[in-house]
């Protein structure tokens, strides 16, 4: 039985890292015409910010589905300190093997906060730019970017 109206909560978080996009199934001309500047063997950073929307039901005591300190404290643990200032490539076992696309990320971040106990997660959007975002829901992609290349990823 439901306590009370089921209601969405999105919060924001930042992080900055680094990656380089690049795919060993490609040969180096292939990976430069795919990915571009973006496979630059230095790799480049970005300032992300993500949002994680979660759901619930309000509960009647507190007026609130889930407490933020409860909320930004997984969502730090499972993503803002793996994640910070690292070099995605390397540093995290997630992109050793998988290109660290946006989209890649999302899906990985979705999969670190999706057992969060007092809310269900509804998605995960990241804005990697002031021009582009995804978003990923647990079954479904939608980004900003043209589809259609080796492994989904960027033109």
């Amino acid at each position: 039985m439901s306590r009370g109206p089921k209601v969405e909560l999105g919060r924001r978080y930042r992080f900055a890292a680094s990656h380089r996009l690049h795919t060993a199934r490609l040969t180096e001309d292939e990976n430069w015409r795919v990915f571009g500047k973006c496979n630059n063997p230095f790799g480049h950073g970005h300032n992300y910010v993500v949002e994680v929307s979660v759901s619930g039901d309000v509960n009647p005591a507190t007026g609130m589905i889930a407490n933020l300190a409860d909320l930004d404290n997984f969502v730090h643990r499972e993503v803002i300190e793996p994640f910070d200032h690292r070099y995605l490539n390397e540093e995290v076992a997630a992109f050793r093997e998988t290109v660290p696309t946006t989209e890649n990320l999302c899906v990985e971040i979705f999969a670190r906060l999706k057992d969060f106990p007092r809310a269900k997660l509804e998605r995960v959007r990241i804005e990697e730019t002031g021009n582009n975002s995804f978003e990923y829901s647990g079954d479904t992609i939608v980004g900003d970017r043209q589809r259609g290349n080796p492994e989904g990823k960027r033109p």
